[in-house]
């Protein structure tokens, strides 16, 4: 589930308790959690709604000024059942102190070479970490388009395994585009 930057921030301030989703299924289940950029969000409830259960409190709830400017920003996708997703922010961004840790030990490098190797094992394309890594090394806030296309890569692809290497504490999201942490700048010196 993503968020634009000023629902972000509303989330930051605790002035956004709630979304509105449409999807073919959820991508969140009440009990779970989703990190975000500003904090680990705690999933109380998703439901299934009617845009007519969506009251003026609801939109502003979830970052708008009116019920129609979310309706407006809903109804851009209009396939796919309507949810209702009222979370809380239950603590900072674990990522944030992990990415910020550059003094590895010999064992940290290991694990975090192992974790990789799995990743690159996973992958049905073939190893690409050490080449996505290198790549926001050599390109620091590079549009994640450019990049892909350098690597002759979906965007979205080449998006959902840059988040792979930030849950390792090795990257992290600029403005524009991304840039290697204190931690993957030690990693790969």
């Amino acid at each position: 589930m993503l968020f634009k930057q000023t629902i972000l921030d509303g989330i930051a301030a605790g002035r956004v308790t709630l979304a509105f989703r449409r999807w073919k299924r959820p991508t969140v289940r009440a009990g779970g959690t989703l990190m975000t950029s500003v904090g680990v969000l705690a999933i109380d409830r998703v439901d299934r709604v009617d845009e007519s259960d969506i009251t003026s409190a609801d939109g502003r709830r979830a970052g708008y000024s009116t019920r129609e400017e979310l309706l407006d920003d809903l109804n851009v996708r209009r396939e796919g059942v309507l949810y209702r997703i009222d979370f809380r922010r239950a603590g900072a961004d674990p990522r944030v102190t992990l990415r910020n840790q550059d003094a590895l030990t010999a064992d940290d490098r290991a694990v975090v070479r192992t974790r990789l190797q799995r990743l690159d094992a996973a992958s049905r394309r073939g190893p690409w970490t050490a080449a996505v890594l290198h790549a926001i090394a050599k390109h620091p806030g590079r549009r994640a388009a450019e990049l892909a296309a350098a690597m002759q890569q979906q965007t979205d692809v080449f998006k959902a395994n840059v988040r792979k290497l930030k849950n390792l504490g090795l990257t992290e999201s600029l403005e524009v585009g991304y840039r290697l942490s204190p931690r993957g700048r030690a990693f790969i010196p």
